[in-house]
């Protein structure tokens, strides 16, 4: 049994972390991005399936291609971002499974099967997305989640080479700039949207 989080983790994770929409001037390095990865890889998804592939737009020219493909209002959003993020989906997951879950055969549960394949790509890849937005918060980050896009036109941009690769969401990443901010949206207490069985 693991011992709890404080507070103040549990804050920076959840209570007094937002989502924001501009940042301040201070880079994200590589090797912040690979600490992302080092943490968010070791959450759980189905038999250990991984098939969040990220695409980590750093350079003027991918934000700028990025930004073509999503709405009015989510473009300036990725251009002025230290770094945006497509969060996409393997659906030829299970071509790893031999080397990520080799105490059995899981690729045999998905050979032949693209529609498991897809909904299993889908669920899992949206685990690892919020793994994502964890483990960035956790190391002092902030994110930028967003739908706000074309689904083809970013597949197109840039899974082209990778046809199994499809998008799932975007998230900006930098340090976020607090005047960006929206005021607290209200969040339900437990009564309104749960029950127990």
């Amino acid at each position: 049994m693991t011992e709890k989080l404080s507070d103040a983790a549990l804050d920076t994770i959840f209570r007094t972390a937002r989502s924001y929409n501009g940042y301040t001037d201070q880079p994200v390095s590589d090797a912040e991005l690979h600490a992302i990865w080092d943490l968010m890889k070791w959450g759980p998804t189905s038999a250990n399936q991984l098939p969040a592939r990220l695409i980590w737009c750093v350079s003027d020219a991918a934000k700028q291609k990025l930004a073509e493909c999503t709405s009015e209002q989510n473009a300036p959003k990725i251009l002025k971002a230290p770094v945006s993020v497509i969060i996409g989906m393997d659906e030829n997951f299970h071509e790893y499974l031999p080397e990520l879950f080799p105490h059995t055969d899981a690729k045999a549960w998905f050979d032949g099967n693209a529609e498991l394949r897809a909904v299993s790509a889908m669920r899992n890849s949206t685990l690892q997305g919020a793994y994502f937005i964890i483990a960035a918060r956790a190391l002092g980050l902030d994110t930028g989640p967003m739908s706000g896009f074309d689904n083809g036109k970013v597949d197109a941009a840039f899974f082209a080479d990778t046809p199994a690769v499809r998008s799932n969401f975007i998230a900006t990443l930098g340090h976020g700039d607090p005047a960006s901010i929206f005021d607290r949206s209200p969040r339900p207490g437990f009564e309104k949207f749960n029950r127990v069985a």
